[in-house]
């Protein structure tokens, strides 16, 4: 019995450390958006785009997808939530009344990159949660690409 509970511990220890060893942070989010960028760099805005919108793709890993807002609020692509590509939500206000993508594209705009946080839904949980987006700003097509990660 003690044998049995001794490698219970040892196999939920490893899980643990597995766990938290894959569990995305600011870092991973950041790397996303500009792996984003580089592949937009060398593949054009309709094949990144494509790209970006596949939910099974290469720019949806876990809890982290990257998006695609157009200066004006128009979702471009959305691998995490195909359903919101071609939507405009610049008037969307998180809980606390934030415009979250207004914000976004503000400081890309001002800033190129940077962190925007903003209340969000876990879809695991279904509760409001503080989300954190690294967005970085798309010179050519007036957009923005954004990748965040609930806290």
């Amino acid at each position: 019995m003690k044998k049995l509970l001794t490698g219970m511990v040892v196999a939920f220890l490893a899980f643990g450390t597995f766990y938290v060893a894959c569990a995305a942070g600011p870092d991973d989010a950041k790397a996303m958006v500009e792996k984003a960028g580089v592949f937009f760099k060398e593949n054009g805005k309709t094949d990144t785009l494509t790209a970006i919108s596949d939910p099974y793709g290469q720019f949806v890993k876990g809890e982290l997808y990257v998006i695609v807002v157009d200066f004006n609020g128009r979702i471009l692509a959305d691998g995490g939530n195909p359903g919101f590509t071609g939507v405009n939500l610049i008037g969307l206000k998180d809980t606390n009344g934030k415009y979250l993508f207004k914000e976004m594209i503000e400081k890309a705009k001002a800033e190129d990159s940077g962190w925007v946080e903003y209340l969000w839904l876990n879809p695991a949980t279904k509760k409001i949660q503080p989300k954190n987006t690294y967005v970085k700003r798309i010179k050519g097509i007036d957009a923005v690409m954004a990748c965040g990660l609930l806290k």
